[in-house]
């Protein structure tokens, strides 16, 4: 989740502004970037319970101890709540996972490379002050309860906000972690290409990166539980916007459906002032009782996109949302596979191809089958391993054809090896830790704490 935008505190006058604003992302192939972010459950190594933001091993001391290495510092309230360093920033969700906010990058090598450095100073400060940490879609061990809250304004609005509008939202926001990738579209039809190939191979994704099979030191019965709590978190700013594939779908269908998002607050004067399940639309009228005859700014705008929760998101990119968190050779290999998918156009149309006669209900078959079955879920006359194969096979083309290559020769390919050997095995990582689990682990849940940590 976001801080505060940094975009303008210029008052939006109209709708048209809005469209505006996101069509302002478009830009050349040749200035396309890539941005990875990734989340990460901290856990004390002694008892393996999530370290609170206080004292002398909590996640702000962990902060403090990054400033070493060049991060500066951001303060809420004088407390330490983030970091900043040459255009990425580490952040904290609300109950302490610990997230990187990649730089816009030319290139997959370069940020692989970015979180590898990352780890390392992360683990080096964890270290001396008795803290690891865990990537997986869902907290393994812990319940609700267990964890702790991080000081930001923006998470207590959340918290007593979600539980009115689903009953899994303070699970979202505590023990889940993800990897997404933020990528860039050189225009309106662009965009739509990229949103509509995104969203029909999210479930795919989903499935590949499967990592969340435990609950509460147990298996829950799904391969990504962290997809499936998204399914009753809010249901007014997630799921599959079948409008997307829509005729006539495009920037100004895209700003309707996000005036229509609920809101959670608005960031002025240094304060979130409460505005959960309030209109935008009121908000541009300047009819919200909170703040009587106020009319928002581009930031507040901004501040609202992150309060959408789809499977695809567009601000002034595309995020890719679908994968669960996982270790560093995956947190390498997402990026890989959508770069590939989407940065070359004959990969681009192929991947289309290979979506576009999905209906509705496949797509939605798709997203609600994957959390439970992921490459093993049945699709038309076969599986979804097969889909995720020739998936696969298509990103794989688009980064040859890229030829961003190291300088001993070696293409962005390399990335998206640990996903052919998810597919060849056909086993999810959740699998693998099930078989784990059950076997030499003998359903010792604090074995994957051991193992797994980076």
């Amino acid at each position: 989740m976001s801080g505060p935008s940094t975009a303008k505190e210029e008052p939006i006058s109209g709708r048209s502004q809005l469209v505006d604003y996101v069509a302002a992302g478009g830009k050349p192939a040749s200035a396309w970037r890539i941005g990875t972010e990734h989340e990460k459950f901290g856990f004390r190594l002694d008892d393996l319970r999530p370290p609170s933001w206080e004292g002398e091993r909590g996640i702000g001391a962990l902060l403090e101890g990054m400033t070493r290495f060049g991060w500066q510092r951001v303060e809420e309230h004088g407390k330490l709540i983030a970091l900043a360093r040459g255009g990425a920033s580490v952040t904290l969700e609300p109950a302490g996972q610990l997230e990187l906010s990649g730089a816009q990058l030319e290139t997959i090598h370069e940020t692989c490379c970015e979180v590898a450095v990352h780890l390392k100073e992360v683990k080096e400060v964890g270290d001396e002050l008795g803290i690891g940490f865990l990537g997986m879609g869902f907290q393994p061990k812990w319940r609700r309860e267990d964890m702790p809250w991080m000081p930001k304004g923006r998470y207590k609005i959340m918290r007593e906000y979600m539980p009115k509008v689903g009953s899994l939202g303070l699970d979202m926001m505590t023990r889940t972690c993800t990897v997404q990738v933020n990528l860039d579209f050189a225009d309106e039809a662009d965009m739509v290409k990229k949103f509509r190939v995104g969203l029909a191979l999210q479930p795919i994704a989903t499935a590949l990166f499967a990592d969340s099979p435990f609950t509460e030191g147990q298996p829950n019965g799904y391969l990504s539980y962290r997809s499936h709590i998204w399914t009753d978190t809010d249901p007014h700013r997630t799921g599959m916007l079948d409008f997307v594939f829509e005729d006539g779908f495009g920037y100004e269908r895209y700003v309707d459906y996000l005036l229509d998002v609920p809101m959670y607050f608005s960031y002025r004067d240094g304060e979130y002032v409460d505005l959960a399940g309030r209109s935008f639309r009121k908000f541009l009228a300047g009819e919200l009782a909170e703040l009587p005859g106020a009319r928002p700014t581009l930031r507040d705008w901004a501040d609202h996109a992150t309060t959408a929760f789809p499977e695809v998101r567009l601000k002034q990119y595309l995020e890719m949302r679908g994968a669960d968190g996982g270790p560093w050779n995956r947190l390498c290999a997402l990026p890989a596979f959508w770069v590939g998918l989407l940065y070359d156009q004959t990969a681009l149309d192929a991947a289309w191809d290979l979506v576009k006669d999905f209906t509705r209900e496949e797509r939605h078959a798709l997203r609600d089958g994957v959390p439970k079955h992921a490459l093993k879920l049945p699709f038309r006359q076969g599986t979804v391993r097969e889909l995720a194969d020739e998936a696969l096979r298509i990103a794989a083309e688009g980064l040859r054809r890229r030829a961003r290559l190291t300088p001993g020769g070696a293409d962005e390919r390399i990335f998206l090896d640990t996903l052919l050997q998810i597919v060849d095995a056909n086993q999810t990582p959740a699998e693998r830790k099930l078989e784990l689990f059950h076997g030499e682990w003998h359903g010792d849940i604090d074995r994957v704490f051991r193992e797994f940590a980076y």
